[in-house]
């Protein structure tokens, strides 16, 4: 029987956790001198009601080798024999790393053991490796094998689309993975900067100056990029503010034609000590063939704008033209 597994960035809701009956690792966050199990002994209703108070802000550590191995020892003891652990980005954090060594712990204490455990370096965070997962259950549940799920995630992990937007830039800035000077430039002229992932680790791909344009560039570029074959869901992941994340869902049944399910859920408490209040996510499958990057989106930009500019003066002249063409008519009557 196969058993998937994962760390507690996945970021799936308790729901979605239950219906698949995925295990989980947790990480651990420092508050304040105290440290917390995420999902365990902290959760994001009230953690995003405390991060404002905080002078300092938490940190995050990955799940312990004996974290991921308790919950390969549960899985094996239940009678799975098939385990796919899918971790959060080896280029953001040490789970997927802390994931091979309880494999290789296992294996050294059980050398005879027919148990098939496959770690895979999702090169995805939040809702990005949670998208896989939900992927893989699906599959579980249309009766396809082990090898085939170890191969899709292997073919497609990189395919997993994010976008992220956040309204106040200092926790990215503390927690480094923003730069100084990008978030000063950012507050200075109110610019959300749009990120997603490349190579496995967060880069800014676009800056907008309001929630509507953030809305406005995930409709476009989901349908420019969207695999409509393998997309048969969509999430939407929120921190705070749970109305940006019914809004984009609107958005999306009215301007697009997707007509499959929308999962809304909120990022978890180790997701959003970095996020911070205000974050809107947005995760699908990409075809993979278009490039993304602030540069290359920027000079897109420019060249829709031109084009736009080009087809109205083209109207412009094309009336002018009429015009006179007209006033000559009259004229020789």
């Amino acid at each position: 029987m196969i058993k998937l597994l994962a760390d507690s960035t996945c970021d799936l809701s308790d729901e979605i956790i239950k219906k698949y009956n995925i295990s989980i690792a947790p990480l651990s966050i420092l508050i304040n001198g105290k440290t917390y199990k995420d999902r365990i002994d902290i959760f994001p209703e009230d953690f995003y009601k405390l991060l404002p108070t905080l002078d300092t802000l938490p940190t995050t550590s990955m799940p312990s080798p004996l974290d991921f191995r308790k919950i390969i020892d549960e899985a094996v003891e239940n009678g799975f024999d098939e385990l796919i652990c899918i971790a959060m980005s080896s280029g953001t954090s040490g789970s997927f790393h802390s994931a091979m060594l309880a494999k290789t712990d296992y294996y050294e204490d059980n050398p005879d053991s027919k148990v098939k455990i496959h770690i895979v370096d999702s090169k995805c965070m939040s809702h990005g490796s949670g998208y896989l997962l939900m992927k893989s259950a699906q599959l579980i549940e249309d009766g396809i094998g082990y090898e085939e799920i170890v191969e899709f995630n292997e073919t497609f992990k990189m395919n997993v689309k994010h976008f992220l937007a956040v309204d106040d830039l200092d926790n990215l800035i503390k927690s480094g993975r923003l730069t100084n000077v990008s978030a000063m430039i950012g507050k200075i002229l109110n610019i959300k900067p749009l990120m997603s992932m490349r190579n496995g680790k967060g880069a800014i791909v676009a800056k907008v100056r309001s929630n509507k344009k953030v809305i406005s560039h995930y409709i476009k570029e989901f349908g420019i990029r969207a695999d409509r074959l393998l997309t048969d869901f969509l999430i939407i992941g929120y921190t705070s503010d749970r109305t940006k994340a019914e809004s984009l869902e609107i958005a999306i049944r009215e301007k697009t034609d997707f007509d499959g399910d929308i999962y809304i859920m909120q990022m978890g408490v180790s997701v959003g000590t970095h996020v911070g209040m205000g974050g809107l996510s947005f995760y699908f499958i990409e075809t993979g063939d278009r490039h993304d990057g602030l540069f290359f989106n920027e000079l897109q930009d420019f060249k829709e704008r031109k084009n736009k500019f080009s087809s109205r003066f083209k109207e412009l002249k094309d009336k002018h033209l009429k015009e006179l063409s007209d006033k000559h008519f009259i004229n020789r009557r």
